[in-house]
């Protein structure tokens, strides 16, 4: 038996890509709840987005919808690439234009959210994943012998 470091991480691994995808999916719907509902402090620092204000109301739904369906396992992929382009969206046009750098421009949760939703994409959901319910088994072990193979 192996009991090298690399061999003890390759078998926790899709443990903790579901560990990353369900805080961070978690993490990303607070902050959707918080500007929709006034809950968690509210949208930055207090109270609400105006219902169908552009973009932050939309910018809310993604959050809270795209977080939940990524923490859950559910269309992980497709919810997480959209979650990464709101973020991305969010950096360019609201952080961006007041200066290069997020830490001088306040963009540092939206940089890290885009790219952890981008690697969660990239990742799939790893364990413990309720998984997209269209999928089917074959799909699925097909998928998931590639995922196998990639790693050895």
């Amino acid at each position: 038996m192996d009991f090298s470091p690399a061999s003890a991480l390759r078998a926790i691994r899709p443990v903790v890509i579901a560990v990353f995808r369900v805080v961070t999916g978690f993490l990303f719907a607070c902050h959707g709840a918080a500007s929709l509902f006034g809950v968690l402090g509210g949208a930055h620092g207090g109270g609400t987005v105006s219902p169908l204000q552009w973009p932050g109301w939309w910018a809310a739904v993604i959050e809270l919808i795209g977080g939940t369906l990524v923490a859950l396992g559910l269309f992980t992929s497709t919810a997480a690439v959209i979650c990464s382009g709101s973020m991305a969206y969010a950096y360019f046009s609201v952080h961006q234009p007041n200066a290069l750098f997020p830490i001088d421009n306040g963009g540092e949760p939206a940089a890290m959210f885009c790219w952890a939703f981008l690697l969660i994409a990239c990742l799939g959901p790893g364990a413990y994943a309720l998984r997209t319910p269209l999928r089917t088994d074959s799909a699925a072990a097909t998928s998931d012998d590639e995922a196998a193979a990639a790693t050895s």
